[in-house]
């Protein structure tokens, strides 16, 4: 009984473990013990230890006074990693290449991570005005082409049980009812691409299609654009060079 004691503490402080540099990583900046607390619901003294043991391996900084916390270093060496030894990266460059080539516009390589999408790779638009964008930079999957060209490649049934009946708005144009989004999907479905029309930030549209190398889909490729510059025949040159795009990607990956 006592091994099982330790065994379950010793799980429960690597959930917490867990917990808390999903915090920090979903919240950037330095946050005070007190807003930690608050957040992940740790007593203060077990928060604290931990705090201090995750400051002293680097996975959390602090600042100069010492009382307030953020992401160590060593998280970004571990994001890192990911990125360099995914095979799906890896095999995109040449594809995300030509795609920012043939659009001049801001092109992205996501994957599905629950009801949000991650931003793998990016390639930036040639224009002056353009998006921000960064790799790691997760978004919801409603309010996105990436997410919704991913979501598309569930059945409805499956959409369901991933999203919940009212989804969170990021803009006015934000899809918020789930009955309404699978609607949509349908057509994503029969389209091949999805369309976010400003529903994740205001004067951008975005066009994407989803890699089809496994099923259900988890990687999609997407280009932003201006909605001030998209003009009808932009659009089309747009979709033209993602399915060129998405046939090339699926080709590389054919044996991942």
């Amino acid at each position: 009984m006592a091994g099982a004691d330790a065994s379950g503490a010793q799980v429960k402080s690597a959930v917490r473990t867990v917990e808390l540099l999903e915090f920090f990583a979903g919240r950037p900046g330095m946050h005070t013990l007190a807003a930690v607390q608050e957040a992940v619901g740790y007593p203060k003294s077990s928060l604290y230890m931990l705090l201090r043991t995750l400051v002293e391996l680097g996975w959390v900084e602090t600042d100069a006074t010492g009382t307030r916390y953020g992401i160590g270093v060593r998280a970004l060496l571990v994001g890192t990693s990911y990125i360099d030894g995914d095979e799906v990266v890896a095999a995109s460059r040449v594809t995300l290449d030509r795609l920012s080539d043939d659009t001049t516009e801001t092109v992205h390589l996501a994957r599905l991570d629950g009801t949000s999408v991650v931003y793998l790779a990016t390639r930036q638009s040639q224009h002056h005005l353009r998006p921000f964008t960064r790799v790691g930079r997760r978004l919801p999957a409603h309010s996105t082409a990436l997410g919704k060209a991913l979501l598309a490649t569930h059945d409805d049934e499956q959409v369901r049980e991933l999203l919940p009946k009212v989804l969170p708005s990021v803009t006015e144009h934000t899809i918020t009812d789930r009955e309404r989004l699978i609607e949509e999907l349908a057509g994503v479905r029969e389209a091949g691409y999805a369309v976010d029309r400003e529903e994740n930030t205001l004067g951008l549209r975005c066009f994407a299609v989803a890699i089809p190398y496994r099923t259900p889909a988890r990687d999609a490729l997407s280009c932003s654009v201006p909605a001030a510059r998209l003009t009808p025949g932009h659009e089309q040159l747009i979709k033209d060079a993602l399915f060129d795009a998405r046939d090339r990607l699926t080709l590389a990956t054919r044996r991942l």
